[in-house]
């Protein structure tokens, strides 16, 4: 596998309970190896108005392949109506840690 292989996957939450909570269970599924969870500042337009308000960042770290079941998780458990997905592909990265993604993801 190569660095393009692998993308980290984000999605926000308006609680830190409800961004731990999907952290966790993404984790345990092996849909990613591990995400990290941080509080962010959002502004945003919604409904014909501009927002600004405190969410919860969640990262996954993940494959490339594992996207589409990943995606389909966070919106099954998520309670935005229209939840952030992103994926970004990764350019490069370490070996081992790319290994460790890989190791500890579920395997097709």
């Amino acid at each position: 596998m190569t660095s393009r292989d692998f993308i980290v996957v984000t999605t926000t939450h308006a609680s830190e309970e409800e961004a731990r909570a999907l952290a966790t269970a993404v984790v345990r599924e092996r849909l990613a190896a591990c995400a990290q969870v941080y509080p962010i500042s959002s502004v945003y337009r919604w409904e014909g108005e501009v927002r600004s308000e405190s969410e919860w960042r969640v990262d996954f770290k993940t494959r490339a392949d594992l996207f589409d079941r990943l995606a389909k998780s966070i919106t099954d458990k998520h309670a935005y109506d229209t939840p952030e997905i992103v994926g970004v592909p990764l350019v490069t990265g370490s070996a081992k840690y790319l290994d460790w993604v890989n190791d500890e993801t579920v395997q097709e």
